[in-house]
């Protein structure tokens, strides 16, 4: 039974003023095409087992870890291995691909963005994700799906369009641009190493890239009905508080690249940034680097 009368009212996607609202569908939109076989519905968590508990019908899992990244080399799948990944979800050429996830889509948009990386384009969000679906009473299910062999064909990956690499972020740096520090005020300090969650993903020191700004990536959401803030708060964040500037060349990290992405998401679709690249070496590379400087 719906309990969205008891919730906080959110916004249309089309009323927040976005540059791209396209970009973003409603739990509605997604409730109305569960049964559209040109929809595919992908949950992408924090929670590896999360999935298992419970999902949105008709939805696909994608393991962050062991599905997109490669277990030896420190980077993602080849382009082969990632193809054979997508058409075994049912994913064709002519497929809509919804991402959603916990914890306001933290993880994800980072399976959005690792898309977004190897070219595909006809991507969507589920505003609010999963925590959303689940307090409007909508349905979660165990069974897990099974969908015909898909035929989509996956571009050969562009390392250089949204991703920075260590020595593009020195030049950055050195260069006096925009960085973008998404991770929590104590790690940006240097209080703390890593989050309490991830001991294994630390650094040998704490602090932040020499002058990147402390903008925390949960900042761009809406705490009460988990959907992104519209664009009118989102540049007032962005720009008013932070200076940063809409036509410039933006930089973005946080620990591997997954709380980045979710800020790569808002600057680039909701407020139609065109240069913003996200460092998923981050602070795991860069506070264990030799010879790269850091500030507290």
């Amino acid at each position: 039974m719906s309990q969205q009368g008891s919730l906080p009212a959110v916004m249309p996607i089309e009323q927040r003023g976005y540059a791209h609202p396209e970009a973003l569908v409603s739990t509605e939109w997604v409730a109305s095409h569960l049964e559209d076989p040109k929809v595919r519905l992908i949950e992408s968590n924090e929670d590896l087992l999360l999935y298992e508990t419970g999902h949105i019908p008709g939805s696909v899992k994608v393991d962050w870890t062991n599905d997109l990244n490669d277990p030896i080399v420190r980077d993602y799948v080849s382009r082969d291995a990632f193809e054979k990944l997508l058409r075994a979800k049912g994913i064709s050429r002519d497929t809509t691909v919804v991402f959603y996830g916990d914890k306001n889509n933290w993880w994800a948009t980072y399976a959005f963005w690792v898309f977004r990386l190897f070219g595909l384009e006809n991507l969507r969000l589920m505003d609010g994700g999963r925590q959303r679906w689940a307090e409007e009473g909508r349905p979660l299910v165990t069974a897990v799906p099974s969908y015909p062999q898909g035929d989509i064909v996956v571009p050969a990956r562009d390392d250089h369009r949204i991703r920075a690499f260590r020595e593009e972020v020195l030049a950055h740096v050195l260069a006096g641009r925009r960085l973008v520090d998404v991770r929590s005020p104590e790690e940006y300090r240097g209080e703390k190493l890593h989050m309490p969650e991830y001991p294994q993903e630390g650094a040998l020191r704490g602090g932040h890239i020499p002058g990147a700004r402390s903008i925390p990536w949960a900042r761009a959401v809406n705490p009460d009905t988990h959907t992104f803030r519209p664009a009118s708060e989102l540049r007032a964040l962005y720009v008013e508080e932070n200076g940063l500037d809409p036509k410039g060349d933006t930089i973005v990290y946080c620990r591997i690249g997954e709380r980045s992405s979710h800020t790569w998401f808002a600057l680039t679709y909701l407020l139609g940034y065109a240069n913003v690249r996200n460092y998923d070496g981050s602070w795991t590379e860069w506070g264990n680097g030799v010879g790269l400087p850091i500030e507290r």
